[in-house]
């Protein structure tokens, strides 16, 4: 299984002077993704009090919430990092320029579309265009490059595709009870690509980073992980029984669990640039173990799916982010404070949505607005460390 370089490839173009921000795909988007998580976080609080009422009026405004944090945030991470990691897998360049102006364009366009007065079926349009697209500006270097494991990210953006077009088919009327299903199968889905990026940089990482560690990937247990949340992500979608829900998620907590065992060596803690990953696999791990008890009943589901999408893929981005940014504008790979404030403050949102309401049910409302609080500061902090970064050229000299 290919690695994911930290250094760039070399590349034709000669390298970019002034503001680099269509240099690479990382760095539009990350920089959206961050807009996106501190904006529509706190756009969400108003709406659920009531304050923001045309939120709701296509998406619904429960709906509109798990559909930007997936369909919007994590979309834009997904973006960003496919653009900039399948040139580095293939030496093929990805859209710059205006090419990805116009992607990032069309990204925030679906965020603003709902809030304006235009048809839904211009509203779908928008937002179901992003992924096609991206996948589009992909196939050329991704059928072009050596690794055909690669070509596996093809399909995975249609299936998101699919799974969005779903919740716009119950938006726009055309069908009921398909958006929830849309909503988790992407989850599942962005889940399913979790598994997929850690196993390639998780144990590369922590290998670069401590000296003298030996963290081991078995093919196995990766392959094993891949086919249960692909079974899991096909049961969702169809809505199956919640004890074949909760069996399959409980396989993905224990395979995960294993595979951190494998890459574990106590010196990560010490480097936050490379704690924050490790974080995110243990989230991935409870987040799965939760949701199993949840489809038994034992805990509510909400908590269970925010311990995996605050714990699991918030942090994960959160981390990824930061460290592709630095990576790949010729940084050294050490998390700036504020970024590292952020690392600590994402997961104690992720205590506060994700576990601390099935505890104490009681202080629910508490709770939600204090992870919403940490979730948006983390973010701003993020924001803070990097955004300059992400505009300027590199450091280096170097193209990208």
């Amino acid at each position: 299984m290919a690695v994911i370089p930290i250094e760039a490839p070399p590349s034709r173009r000669a390298p970019p002077t002034g503001n680099a921000l269509l240099a690479l795909g990382f760095r539009p988007f990350f920089l959206l993704a961050g807009l996106g998580a501190v904006g529509l976080v706190a756009l969400w609080i108003f709406a659920w009090m009531g304050r923001l009422p045309s939120a709701g009026n296509y998406y619904g405004v429960v709906g509109w919430h798990s559909h930007e944090m997936l369909f919007g945030y994590a979309a834009a991470v997904i973006a960003g990092f496919l653009l900039t990691a399948v040139r580095n897998w293939t030496g093929i360049d990805t859209p710059v320029g205006a090419p990805l102006a116009g992607l990032a364009l069309l990204w925030t366009a679906g965020r603003l579309a709902p809030f304006l007065p235009v048809p839904g079926g211009m509203i779908a349009a928008l937002d179901l265009a992003l992924l096609p697209l991206v996948g589009s500006a992909l196939y050329r270097p991704l059928m072009r490059g050596r690794n055909r494991m690669n070509r596996l990210f093809l399909p995975l953006l249609a299936a998101m595709t699919v799974a969005n077009g779903l919740v716009h088919a119950e938006a726009l009327g055309l069908a009921a009870g398909t958006a929830a299903r849309g909503t988790l199968a992407m989850l599942d889905l962005v889940l399913l690509l979790v598994l997929v990026v850690t196993g390639r940089v998780i144990a590369f990482f922590t290998e670069k980073g401590v000296a003298g560690s030996a963290p081991k990937n078995r093919e196995w247990l990766e392959q094993t992980g891949f086919a249960t949340a692909i079974a899991l992500a096909i049961v969702d979608a169809l809505a199956g029984p919640p004890a074949l829900v909760g069996t399959l998620c409980a396989l993905l907590a224990l395979q995960t669990v294993a595979r951190e065992i494998g890459w574990h060596h106590p010196q990560v803690w010490r480097k936050p640039i490379l704690w924050v990953l490790h974080a995110a696999v243990l989230w991935l791990a409870l987040g799965f173990a939760m949701r199993a008890a949840a489809a038994f009943g034992l805990v509510p589901a909400t908590v269970a799916l925010h311990a995996l999408t605050v714990g699991g893929v918030g942090v994960l981005t959160l981390g990824m982010m930061s460290r592709v940014t630095l990576g790949h504008t010729g940084r050294d790979m050490v998390a700036p404070r504020a970024a590292t404030v952020a690392f600590v403050l994402l997961n104690l949102g992720a205590l506060a949505r994700g576990i601390a309401p099935a505890l104490w049910p009681e202080r629910y409302l508490t709770l939600v607005h204090a992870a919403a609080g940490l979730w948006i500061l983390a973010f701003a902090l993020f924001l803070a460390a990097h955004a300059v970064q992400l505009w300027r050229p590199r450091v280096d000299g170097r193209p990208g």
